[in-house]
C-alpha cells in the first residue's frame, strides 16, 4: 500500500472532507484552518487539517458560531491531529453551551403560544406583561423571549 502524502492539495482536502473548495478557502480566510504555500503559490494543507475540518462540521451542526469554533480550535496544536482528549475538552465546553441553548429553546417553545416577547399581541393573556411598553427602554425586538 502506498504511503499517504503528509500534505494535501485543496482539491484533495475537498474530496476527503466532502466540502467545496470555496468553503475551505472561507475557513482559511477565517483562520479556522491554515495552508502552507509552495514555490508556485499552491496551497498545501497538513493531513491534520482533515480532523480540524471534521470538528468544524460537527461544531456547525451544533449551531456554534464561527468565533466559538475558532476559540476551540485555538486550543489545539496547529500541525498535529487532535486527540480524543482534545475532543473531550472541546465537547465539555460545547456541552454546557448546548444545554443552555436547549433550555432557552424549551422556554421559547413553551411560551410561544402566549407571547411574541413583547410587542404585544396577547395583552389580555400575557404571562410576561409589559405595562406601558416599559420594555421599549431596553431596545428593539422581542425582549422577553431572547434575553441575549
Amino acid at each position: 500500500m502506498p504511503k499517504q502524502p503528509q500534505e494535501l492539495t485543496v482539491g484533495q482536502l475537498s474530496v476527503r472532507s466532502g466540502l467545496p473548495v470555496s468553503t475551505l478557502h472561507f475557513y482559511e480566510a477565517e483562520g479556522l484552518i491554515a495552508a502552507e504555500r509552495t514555490a508556485a503559490n499552491h496551497r498545501r494543507y497538513p493531513r491534520a487539517t482533515l480532523r480540524r475540518v471534521a470538528i468544524i462540521k460537527v461544531a456547525q451542526r451544533l449551531g456554534l458560531s464561527l468565533s466559538a469554533i475558532s476559540e476551540a480550535l485555538a486550543t489545539l496544536p496547529s500541525n498535529s491531529t487532535p486527540t480524543a482528549a482534545d475532543w473531550e475538552q472541546m465537547a465539555r465546553v460545547w456541552r454546557a453551551d448546548l444545554n443552555e441553548r436547549i433550555a432557552r429553546l424549551q422556554t421559547l417553545r413553551d411560551d410561544l403560544g402566549t407571547c411574541i416577547g413583547c410587542g404585544c399581541l396577547s395583552v389580555d393573556r400575557c404571562a410576561l406583561l409589559n405595562p406601558d411598553d416599559q420594555l421599549s427602554d431596553a431596545g428593539p425586538g422581542p425582549r422577553n423571549l431572547d434575553p441575549l
